[in-house]
């Protein structure tokens, strides 16, 4: 709904339903509508109706490995509302995992340290790699964006924010140097996927909203890639 620019009254005027048929269609587990709707509706926000409504693909002629795991493709991580970064950061409650060199925006804009900081103390896990800035592949990265010194300070700066957090039950951070191919966000089954591409900057760079269903593929294999980069980075000692 966001992608598409429409709000819950305007997805009822379209398919003639009460909005308060769409806030259920929205917020109750279960509340699928007819056939027909599904249709109407899928049109209207641009994706296929099993997206919307997958514990209807066991009646579809579509597979399950069908089934979109792509919910949203954005032309860049700045076109990418603010609200949806507000929802999936707030909307935690399992696991929140974080690759990048330096997120920094994560706290300066989105004021997430107090959102970890309360949820940690409802159990949610966090994880978080961001760069080491003293790595042959970040001060590359900063040369080839232009940015020579600035990656490094944003970084320096990441790093001191997640001192404020880390060592907290259920909170890790760990520092790397790898070459940061995408920038991974993680909120429970949703992710986003910041790709980075030669000589840009992160925020000009595409951005995929992703989610995990079954039979799919792109949720693992993004998945794997944080794994591997957080088998290999370097805890970061509490109080640095």
């Amino acid at each position: 709904m966001d992608a598409a620019s429409l709000t819950i009254e305007q997805i009822a005027a379209q398919v003639d339903v009460d909005p308060k048929t769409v806030e259920r269609w929205v917020n109750a587990n279960g509340r699928t509508p007819h056939r027909t709707t599904r249709q109407r509706v899928a049109a209207l926000l641009r994706v296929e109706a099993n997206h919307l409504w997958p514990t209807n693909v066991r009646h579809s002629i579509a597979p399950v490995d069908d089934v979109a795991e792509l919910v949203h493709l954005y032309p860049s991580r700045s076109s990418v509302p603010f609200n949806l970064w507000t929802e999936l950061i707030h909307g935690v409650r399992e696991a929140m995992d974080v690759l990048v060199f330096s997120g920094q925006f994560l706290v300066e804009q989105h004021n997430m340290l107090p959102v970890v900081r309360a949820k940690a103390a409802e159990g949610v896990h966090f994880r978080f790699v961001v760069g080491n800035h003293t790595s042959p592949a970040v001060i590359q990265r900063a040369e080839e964006e232009g940015t020579t010194g600035g990656l490094e300070g944003r970084i320096q700066m990441m790093r001191r924010y997640l001192q404020d957090v880390a060592g907290l039950p259920g909170v890790e951070v760990r520092t790397h140097g790898t070459i940061l191919y995408n920038s991974i966000y993680r909120f429970d089954d949703q992710a986003l996927i910041n790709g980075h591409t030669f000589g840009s900057l992160a925020g000009q760079n595409p951005m995929l909203h992703i989610r995990r269903v079954d039979g799919g593929s792109l949720w693992e294999h993004y998945m794997r890639s944080f794994e591997r980069v957080w088998e290999i980075a370097d805890p970061e000692p509490a109080g640095r």
